[in-house]
């Protein structure tokens, strides 16, 4: 089983969820990735470029915690 990559981007702001995500995935030929955000803008930002780059993506709203993502390929 491969390691699950954490990015923990809350309290950060736009862009830089995103633009961290992107550097991570840029890495990566694939696998599994966890992306916890506080915004909701980030979260759509996040989504965004990950399935833009082939990426499925599962969304885990926490309440009073913000987003988890769950990117995979």
């Amino acid at each position: 089983m491969s390691e699950i990559k954490t990015l923990d981007a809350r309290g950060l702001s736009c862009p830089q969820p995103a633009l961290q995500t992107e550097q991570l995935l840029k890495q990566l030929t694939g696998g599994t990735v966890e992306v916890l955000l506080d915004s909701g803008t980030a979260r759509d930002n996040v989504t965004r470029i990950a399935k833009k780059a082939g990426w499925l993506v599962e969304i885990e709203t926490k309440p009073g915690e913000g987003f988890r993502l769950v990117l995979r390929k």
